[in-house]
């Protein structure tokens, strides 16, 4: 589990995806919002989640996540060890082309889709 924050996004603009459209094909992923709010897309569906709320993204299930209002979001994200690697791979990054950036998420049974 880690807490994160989320910068708001200004109402004239399209809000930035915090994550990009991708499937964890052997793990759960869970958002609980502390403060603000996030909207969490769970496969063709979008749930907005204000403070107090909870999100699940079973795996097998492809998901993004963004902060649509223009307060920052505070939150906590439940992942399992092998998620929290593949996010800290992620910053590990020096070069994050497309194909890279694939072979990266298989490496962590997950697949990027955008």
């Amino acid at each position: 589990m880690a807490e994160w924050t989320a910068e708001g996004c200004p109402p004239d603009m399209e809000p930035m995806r915090i994550a990009p459209l991708h499937i964890h094909h052997e793990d759960d992923e869970a958002w609980y919002v502390l403060e603000g709010k996030l909207a969490v897309r769970i496969g063709d569906s979008v749930v907005e989640a204000a403070g107090g709320s909870a999100v699940m993204a079973p795996r097998g299930v492809k998901h993004t996540f963004w902060n649509p209002a223009p307060e920052p979001a505070r939150y906590l994200i439940i992942m399992n060890k092998r998620i929290q690697s593949l996010i800290d791979a992620i910053h590990a990054m020096e070069q994050r082309d497309s194909e890279s950036m694939r072979a990266l998420f298989m490496q962590y049974k997950a697949e990027l889709l955008e």
